[in-house]
């Protein structure tokens, strides 16, 4: 029969938190700022200051960093908002970078 120690030492397992990754938006001179600050609100669930904030940077500094997130989450939030503005006929970019 296994001892008490022998049982914690075969039970440890490497738990590591997965990747996290940037979602950057990219400034472009023809997505409305208001559809910017809809899709920062709605996919990536900013309050309405912190979304005009991050719009305004992003208009300022060419890109800016919206989010932190797994890739997967990541993904996810990219592939919704930009779908979007295809649909509303805007060419909206935005990147997936390893943080």
């Amino acid at each position: 029969m296994a001892t008490q120690r022998e049982f914690q030492e075969n039970t440890k397992e490497r738990i590591r938190e997965p990747k996290q990754y940037h979602v950057i938006m990219l400034n472009d001179d023809f997505t409305s700022m208001e559809f910017v600050v809809q899709i920062l609100m709605d996919i990536f669930h900013k309050d309405a200051l912190s979304a005009e904030t991050i719009m305004l940077g992003v208009h300022r500094s060419g890109r800016a960093i919206v989010g932190t997130y797994s890739y997967d989450i990541a993904s996810t939030k990219v592939n919704a908002a930009t779908a979007r503005a295809k649909a509303e006929g805007y060419p909206f970019r935005m990147l997936i970078e390893e943080a």
